[in-house]
């Protein structure tokens, strides 16, 4: 695997590194050993599937607060989509700073996202499938979220959002929701 850092610290893309023979290619996209090399975190505490019918559905943008505060390992299985992450660390020099990039089946790419980061990603392709490794369980009280148009954001998606959530439409914008997260 190939780690590079994104403009947000702590945040990586990791590229595999795909062994190809006749039969295809085997790469690993996940080492315990490895990740902790990196100084990122190699707990899995639940690994989740997302599928997605129409293309321009987006979802987000999620975060969890302490004490189940967790690191996702984000990675798009079948189609393609906008991934994109929004530093929330109180006392980060990027916060609410974002980056974005395509997760598809083609470039089998994944995101690491360190806790505190809003995550969401907009569906770039019909049956878009995304596979998450989460470091902590779910916990619904700690939940938070943050519009996906959010003028505080400033996130330029890709397409027009042609499916959301009405959970996702509803959370506050930033300025209502910077008390709790910090």
């Amino acid at each position: 695997m190939r780690f590079t850092q994104t403009p947000l610290a702590g945040a990586y893309v990791i590229e595999l590194d795909l062994v190809e023979d006749d039969r295809g290619g085997f790469a690993r996209t996940f080492c315990a050993r490895e990740f902790p090399e990196h100084g990122l975190s190699d707990v899995v505490a639940q690994a989740n599937l997302s599928f997605n019918h129409r293309r321009g559905t987006l979802r987000g943008m999620h975060y969890q607060l302490a004490p189940a505060a967790e690191v996702k390992l984000v990675r798009c299985t079948r189609g393609a989509i906008h991934d994109v992450i929004v530093d929330m660390r109180p006392d980060s020099p990027t916060r609410l700073a974002h980056f974005g990039i395509e997760l598809s089946e083609r470039n089998r790419t994944a995101l690491y996202v360190p806790e505190l980061f809003a995550h969401g990603y907009q569906a770039l392709t019909d049956g878009a499938e995304v596979v998450y490794q989460v470091s902590e369980f779910y916990a619904p009280g700690d939940e938070r979220g943050l519009p996906y148009d959010d003028p505080a954001l400033g996130i330029n998606w890709p397409l027009p959002v042609s499916v959301i959530s009405e959970k996702d439409r509803s959370w506050p914008q930033y300025e209502a929701a910077a008390t709790e997260s910090s």
